[in-house]
């Protein structure tokens, strides 16, 4: 297998890949230079029409698969592959995660009938209104 080139600077071989989008570099230098914009591993492209579910999302009991279609009124609702991206690569929204009391909020949302009345309640505590405020300001 031939040594890849450092897909950062395009000169030097490369002898490392990025722990989460596996590009290939060659030097610290060039992996502080790739971080310096959010990355994620890679998901395959399908061609199949968008559609949105929840599966296998349970935080506190993983063995909890639930899938339901979710209805979005307007396609600007949707995020798309950058933003999921951003969010995901926020120190910040990592760090919020780390609360087990956020977790057990998004697990019980998650795997709720009515998940609306759950998502209701849940802004009423403080931490996970302070927590969407994060995912929000990511967003916009």
């Amino acid at each position: 297998m031939a040594p890849k080139q450092c897909q950062v600077c395009k000169d030097a071989q490369s002898k490392y890949k990025c722990p989460s989008c596996l590009i290939p570099y060659c030097s610290l230098g060039c992996f502080k230079k790739h971080k310096e914009t959010p990355c994620a591993k890679p998901v395959p492209i399908t061609e199949e029409k968008p559609t949105i579910s929840v599966s296998n999302l349970s935080v506190a009991n993983p063995e909890l698969p639930i899938e339901r279609p979710l209805t979005v009124d307007a396609t600007t609702q949707i995020l798309q592959k950058p933003e999921l991206e951003s969010i995901a690569c926020s120190n910040e929204i990592r760090n919020a995660l780390s609360d087990e009391s956020i977790r057990n909020l998004i697990s019980s949302i998650d795997s709720a009938a009515d998940p609306q009345n759950e998502l209701d309640k849940a802004m009423g505590v403080e931490a996970f209104r302070l927590f969407t405020d994060k995912i929000l300001s990511i967003h916009m």
